[in-house]
């Protein structure tokens, strides 16, 4: 299958590469050189432009990194033309990215228009899932165009989920998303309680992995935050958009949620003090400066 593959960071590398294995005749196009070389390196043509990416291919995927850039790679932004004036008519973008719902509703109609099948398809991970193929993909569109690109999807996750009309991709990876922040918020404030009260962190986080409150969250960063590394391997700039994402999202359905929107101000002011590059996981530092106590000074 011809395909065109639109960002090649974290996630969209990786898919990328398991797409190119399988033997698809890929477009690609990335801002990063190095990135677009090491997708030809397994069979892949580098693309010019976004146009030339997106031309005579039957399903274009795109992987970037919030709600205005995948609006303005579709639309384009008045010195731009967008990638949905220069697709095939009948063909499918399937967007792999997290956006928000109002934008996701604008991109829909505008797909409609110049009879694009727009699929959202966000999914859950990380960088080791997408390279190994066992993404969680969160599928929203018309069934038939889901079924069309499944074989596709296939190639890049283990568990896929098609979960309704358009948008409802979007709104299941943000809900379960904001899940993860949360409980890394409450592991930061578990494991200082301890150790303020006497247990050695250690000892701690092992009866937190060994409790009610195990949780992929404590197995995977806690010993992050006891030995001050943070994580870096994803930013918190990731975070905090995710946090944001949810918050638009809750605004748009009527959601009162108090608890999540103090874990997003929370990621905000990290991403404040920290800077956009930062590990996600300083923001257990916001914590331990509040209660005078840095948690791998006392391992």
């Amino acid at each position: 299958m011809r395909i065109g593959f639109i960002g090649l960071g974290n996630i969209g590398g990786g898919a990328a590469a398991n797409l190119a294995r399988a033997g698809h005749d890929l477009q690609v196009l990335d801002l990063d050189p190095a990135k677009v070389d090491a997708i030809v390196a397994l069979g892949a043509t580098p693309a010019e432009s976004a146009v030339d990416a997106v031309q005579g291919a039957e399903v274009v995927f795109t992987s970037l990194p919030g709600p205005k850039y995948i609006e303005t790679l579709g639309v384009g932004d008045g010195d731009t033309s967008g990638i949905l004036s220069a697709m095939t008519p009948g063909s499918t973008w399937v967007e792999l990215s997290t956006n928000d719902l109002d934008t996701a509703r604008r991109l829909a109609a505008a797909a409609k228009t110049a009879d694009i099948h727009l699929i959202d398809a966000p999914v859950s991970g990380g960088p080791e899932g997408a390279a190994a193929g066992t993404l969680s993909i969160f599928v929203g569109g018309d069934a038939d165009a889901v079924g069309g690109v499944m074989p596709l999807l296939d190639v890049m996750g283990a568990k896929i989920d098609h979960l309704g009309p358009h948008g409802a991709g979007i709104v299941a990876k943000i809900a379960q998303v904001t899940l993860c922040y949360t409980q890394t918020v409450t592991l930061i404030e578990a494991l200082l309680l301890g150790v303020k009260g006497g247990v050695q962190p250690a000892k701690m986080l092992d009866l937190i992995q060994n409790s009610a409150g195990s949780s992929y969250c404590a197995d995977a960063y806690g010993p992050e935050i006891l030995a001050g590394t943070y994580d870096a391997s994803f930013p918190i700039s990731h975070a905090a958009k995710d946090m944001r994402l949810a918050m638009e999202l809750a605004r748009t359905v009527g959601a009162d949620l108090p608890i999540m929107a103090r874990v997003a101000d929370l990621y905000e002011q990290t991403e404040a003090d920290y800077g956009p590059t930062a590990a996600h996981l300083l923001a257990a530092q916001l914590i331990e400066r509040a209660n005078d106590l840095v948690l791998h000074e006392m391992t």
